[in-house]
């Protein structure tokens, strides 16, 4: 009793940090060793790009037009997005060695617990009525696909993502063709499952991010041979979608059409070759260059993608409360991409993400997700919270 008592005085007694500890304990969380500057770098961009995406009506990507690159943010900052959630599994995994036994297991665990909150969030924000194709929902049945392949290395990953480059592509196509699609029934069932964000060939991302992971990507080796390895894919898939390529009709579209598309969100076989490429090479790039003193620079960037769950959100949130407050409702796509608000959004979550990240810490979606995780699968090692810090998503 008197020891408790001696202990409970002792943290009553401990002095509250100064706003320079605060703020020094702040600064180390976004640029210590709990993150990897180049994954949250390519976070960062992938938010914003999916926000240009959300907010700015484009022309369809044509490659040897200039004026219509802009576009290159759809479908491939999502892409992007998933791909980094597979080297997020990979960090909270064991990073270049697969952890076994318990502590394996707790992480499998907090994957499934992390997966169904993340559905839910996607779900409530659906509700919104925000005319926006929430990736949430098919995000976390990507978790839940990834994780029998938690415990592989990175040659037989890699081995398995060129496999599912080639075959899910087919898979996904016979499944959009169901008729289970048809009606009011399918379109609810696609939105709980985003299906706009076809997991059956996307989980190819999230095992190349998972491979990546495994390699040890914050190896300078492997760091050049994502931009090469990459840049090869996307151009490979653009010569061919060029020369080759089909135009789909989206009324009569056949199986062909279906499968040799590099369209967003399509899951076709030059899409997953292409964008899953473009992915690898943006984050090998990003690594690379925060490798130098452009890591600096690109601070306010990092502090999104140390929030990504946050920032995603926040968007859609807000959009919803002004498309509401200007229009009555939330769901008028084109007149509310007409207000051009695409830099007062973009600037705003970065302003508004840095000042946070430094004044307080974690966002506040992914210190909410991790502690609900945490308390629905309780246990592991205190070293697991260096992973959790890098996972947030």
């Amino acid at each position: 009793m008197n020891a408790d008592r001696s202990v409970a005085a002792g943290v009553a007694a401990s002095p509250a940090p100064t706003a320079t500890e605060w703020f020094a304990a702040r600064w180390e969380r976004l640029n210590g060793g709990t993150r990897i500057a180049g994954v949250d770098l390519a976070r960062g961009l992938a938010v914003i790009g999916m926000f240009a995406a959300h907010l700015v009506t484009m022309d369809p990507l044509v490659w040897t037009d200039p004026a219509t690159w802009p576009a290159i943010v759809q479908g491939r900052s999502a892409i992007l997005f998933a791909t980094l959630a597979g080297v997020s599994i990979g960090l909270v995994t064991g990073a270049r060695t697969p952890w076994t036994g318990e502590r394996m297991s707790t992480a499998r665990l907090r994957l499934v617990a992390r997966a169904f909150l993340l559905w839910v969030l996607g779900v409530l924000l659906i509700a919104t009525g925000a005319p926006i194709l929430v990736i949430l929902p098919a995000y976390a049945i990507m978790f839940l696909l990834a994780i029998p392949f938690t415990g592989l290395r990175a040659r037989p990953l890699f081995a398995i993502a060129a496999g599912l480059a080639l075959v899910t592509p087919l898979l996904g196509a016979l499944v959009d063709a169901l008729p289970l699609w048809d009606g009011d029934a399918g379109e609810f069932l696609g939105l709980l499952i985003g299906w706009r964000y076809p997991f059956v060939s996307w989980i190819t991302f999230v095992v190349a991010g998972l491979a990546v992971a495994r390699a040890g990507l914050e190896r300078a080796r492997v760091q050049v041979w994502l931009v090469v390895g990459g840049a090869a894919l996307t151009l490979i898939a653009a010569v061919l979608d060029t020369l080759t390529g089909a135009e789909t009709d989206p009324e009569r579209p056949n199986l062909w059409d279906a499968v040799w598309t590099a369209g967003p969100h399509s899951g076709g076989l030059l899409e997953v070759v292409g964008s899953g490429g473009f992915a690898l090479a943006v984050l090998g790039v990003c690594l690379l260059l925060c490798r130098t003193f452009v890591v600096w620079i690109v601070l306010p960037l990092r502090a999104v993608g140390s929030m990504p769950l946050t920032a995603y959100a926040g968007q859609i949130l807000v959009w919803a409360a002004v498309s509401t407050a200007v229009f009555g409702y939330p769901g008028r796509l084109f007149a509310f991409r007409d207000l051009g608000l695409f830099p007062a959004f973009a600037v705003g979550t970065i302003v508004a993400c840095t000042i946070w990240a430094l004044a307080v810490g974690r966002g506040p979606l992914e210190w909410t997700t991790d502690n609900v995780t945490r308390f629905m699968v309780p246990g592991g090692p205190s070293g697991h919270d260096v992973g959790a810090d890098r996972l947030e998503r």
